[in-house]
């Protein structure tokens, strides 16, 4: 009897870890993936904006938070109006005039930047690696087939934490170079 129990035991945390993995990617294509997929450039430009003032940006809490631009937003497909819009993290701060090429997502323009990759990359990093703990934490118990030790799962999620800043910042900075040099 106990085989049997430890085989449910094995099924529903394989079954739990692969229904947190799935929650973990509906969250990220739901929550930050638009905004991910502008600012990486991995669809075509939607439009261009012509930029009427840019000014440096701040979060809810009153940190800087880049460079943001408001303008008249020109669709390229015909069939639809051109209206204002807000491009967040700017790559520059671009005068009056100027045309820059975005994507639109959830109505705001986004373009390739440095300070819109980190930003994008963060929050999807650190929506992640909980989810991924927890399905790694499920995995253990599925292979031990009873609850196995979460310290080692958490300090792994800790270090996740940690390695999402670094390399969300070390996205924001290949960004910028390669929006600098193309």
């Amino acid at each position: 009897m106990e085989a049997g129990a430890r085989n449910a035991v094995r099924a529903l945390a394989l079954l739990g870890s692969a229904a947190v993995l799935a929650l973990a990617g509906w969250l990220v294509w739901l929550l930050p993936g638009p905004q991910l997929v502008a600012v990486l450039g991995l669809r075509p430009v939607d439009g261009t904006l012509a930029v009427s003032e840019c000014h440096d940006a701040s979060d809810a809490e009153g940190y800087p938070g880049g460079t943001e631009c408001r303008g008249l937003y020109t669709p390229r497909r015909t069939g639809g109006p051109p209206r204002e819009v807000v491009l967040d993290g700017a790559a520059a701060r671009y005068g009056p005039g100027s045309a820059v090429p975005v994507r639109i997502a959830r109505g705001t323009a986004y373009e390739r930047s440095g300070s819109a990759v980190g930003h994008v990359s963060a929050v999807t990093g650190f929506l992640l690696v909980p989810f991924l703990a927890l399905a790694s934490w499920l995995l253990a118990c599925a292979r031990r087939g009873r609850a196995a030790h979460a310290e080692p799962h958490l300090l792994a999620a800790l270090a996740g934490l940690a390695a999402v800043f670094v390399l969300s910042v070390a996205a924001a900075l290949l960004a910028a170079l390669a929006t600098a040099l193309l």
